[in-house]
């Protein structure tokens, strides 16, 4: 397994403390409720003792550099989150297709999906 190192200091790609990042953004934005169920799943998985945060840390680091010029920050936890969850056999990645499926049955809205 290779990892990306700076050959200067050793850091891994995602070690980013005291390099320059820019201006920090200071503007609030509202959470979807998409990111506030990421939220709390993830909170009640690791309650349960389904993953630990080194877990969750672990799978954020092994997605590369590209996964955080993609992907936007609750799209790598929920990522993250079920790589744990698979992993600690909750459920497998068959039983996720076919609930999947399921879901996308039900229509892209609350509407579609309460009318049948």
């Amino acid at each position: 397994m290779t990892h990306s190192h700076n050959h200067t200091d050793g850091r891994r790609w995602h070690d980013m403390g005291g390099t320059a990042a820019g201006p920090i953004p200071t503007d609030q934005h509202d959470f979807s409720l998409w990111e506030k169920r990421v939220d709390a799943l993830m909170v009640i998985a690791s309650g349960k003792g389904h993953f630990t945060v080194d877990g969750l840390r672990r799978v954020l680091e092994d997605m590369g550099p590209e996964a955080f010029e993609t992907m936007t920050y609750y799209e790598r936890w929920i990522a993250s989150t079920n790589q744990n969850l698979i992993e600690a056999g909750v459920y497998t990645t068959s039983e996720l297709a076919q609930r999947m499926t399921q879901v996308a049955a039900r229509g892209s809205t609350y509407g579609e999906a309460a009318s049948e």
